[in-house]
């Protein structure tokens, strides 16, 4: 899509790339809140549960490291429809199943869907939106995440109190038809023309060509090193802040919220600063060096007790504000990096590769961190969170000196 194109087209492709993001997330918080029903039905307990969650990430990371080839081969629009039906599946294995291997093969398969959603979106939203409203985009496509993270928890919260946790994956896979739908029906506005790379050496140096660029690999360790802080945080603060404040799991429950409050306002207020800013990498560092701070302090256990929300929901904003130009700046480590830029046939690969660094940390934070917590160091995970955020600092700092200066050479 040209940079002409009108704002109706470019509203329609964030709303419908938006709709899907917001499908996948809601599988991502869809069977926790149902444990407490699951685990004395089918009889398993707290390691087994855990099991499932390392089921759906090992698979969504892997997965998506190998679903930019899918994308760039089939076309994002195609991709995006396959995902979402193994979604759709996924919902549907719950509501049906007998036994806890029926709910491994329900969170394997919403895995492999959730595998295809940062290659298929990030790839349509960079080939059909604007260049100069994707700062917007991107902040849209943060915030439909997070609109579906709080639907997958009312879906189970509806299906808990009214209609039993059956219901919860009818409900999900309902969702993802609806999803579907909409993607079939807007065919002509998300299809590509690019053509898939044909087979031989050029194919080979097209499809793993870009695992040599070092900015690849900064890429990659950029989101681990971010969503292992937030998966630590997540999983953890409660305890940790109860223990550490002395304040009551309520509270610390509320502080939590604040963060994810924090951060979605901080995606919306981020999309507005990235469509303003070109050192994407300096924004990014900025935020994340405010959140490491906010972090630090709460970490030395000094501030009074009814400082805590604040600082969470400080740590959320500057998490939150990173998001859109993150994305940005991936966009231009992609563009830049490659013969085509975004026409180029290892765009979507690239996409897949460096993002699959989310599903990765969100598997290894919360086992590390949860490690430490199990020898004692409790008071060792807020410090943790902070370092990780000054590494992801120094990581995107390095991405921004590497892109531009490293691009693959066609022969």
């Amino acid at each position: 899509m040209s940079s002409n194109s009108p704002l109706r087209a470019d509203a329609a492709v964030i709303a419908l790339v938006g709709g899907a993001h917001a499908t996948s997330h809601l599988f991502h918080l869809l069977l926790p809140p149902l444990f407490p029903l699951l685990m004395p039905e089918f009889g398993f307990g707290y390691t087994e549960a855990g099991f499932l969650m390392t089921v759906f990430f090992a698979i969504s990371g892997t997965g998506q490291a190998l679903a930019g080839i899918v994308v760039d081969r089939f076309g994002a629009r195609r991709t995006l429809m396959a995902g979402v039906g193994l979604l759709a599946a996924s919902g549907l294995a719950l509501a049906v199943a007998l036994n806890y291997w029926m709910l491994v093969l329900a969170v394997a398969l919403a895995g492999l869907g959730n595998a295809v959603f940062h290659p298929a979106d990030f790839s349509l939203l960079n080939q059909k939106v604007t260049p100069g409203r994707l700062g917007y985009a991107f902040s849209a496509h943060g915030l439909s995440g997070n609109l579906g993270w709080a639907l997958g928890a009312a879906i189970s919260g509806t299906a808990l109190a009214w209609g039993g946790w059956r219901f919860a994956g009818v409900a999900a896979a309902g969702v993802a038809v609806i999803s579907i739908l909409g993607l079939h029906l807007a065919r002509p506005l998300l299809d590509d023309d690019r053509h898939s790379v044909s087979g031989g050496h050029g194919a080979l140096r097209a499809t793993f060509g870009f695992l040599g660029l070092p900015v690849i690999w900064l890429s990659f360790a950029f989101f681990l090193l971010v969503t292992a802080a937030f998966g630590g945080l997540q999983s953890f603060s409660v305890p940790v802040l109860g223990g550490l404040y002395g304040v009551s799991a309520a509270a610390a429950a509320a502080a939590l919220t604040g963060y994810l409050l924090g951060a979605a306002a901080g995606m919306l207020i981020g999309g507005f600063l990235a469509a303003r800013v070109n050192a994407h990498d300096r924004a990014v560092g900025g935020s994340l060096a405010a959140a490491a701070l906010f972090a630090a302090a709460l970490a030395s256990g000094q501030p009074p007790s009814w400082g805590v929300i604040p600082l969470m929901v400080g740590i959320g904003l500057g998490v939150g504000l990173a998001g859109p130009s993150r994305d940005l700046l991936v966009r231009r480590v992609a563009t830049e990096s490659l013969p085509g830029g975004k026409a180029s046939p290892a765009f979507g690969r690239v996409y897949g590769f460096v993002y699959s660094g989310l599903d990765v940390g969100l598997a290894l934070g919360p086992l590390a961190f949860g490690m430490l917590l199990d020898a004692g160091g409790r008071d060792g995970v807020l410090p943790g969170v902070a370092l990780l955020q000054i590494l992801a600092v120094l990581t995107v700092l390095a991405m921004g000196r590497r892109v531009g200066t490293s691009a693959l050479r066609s022969s």
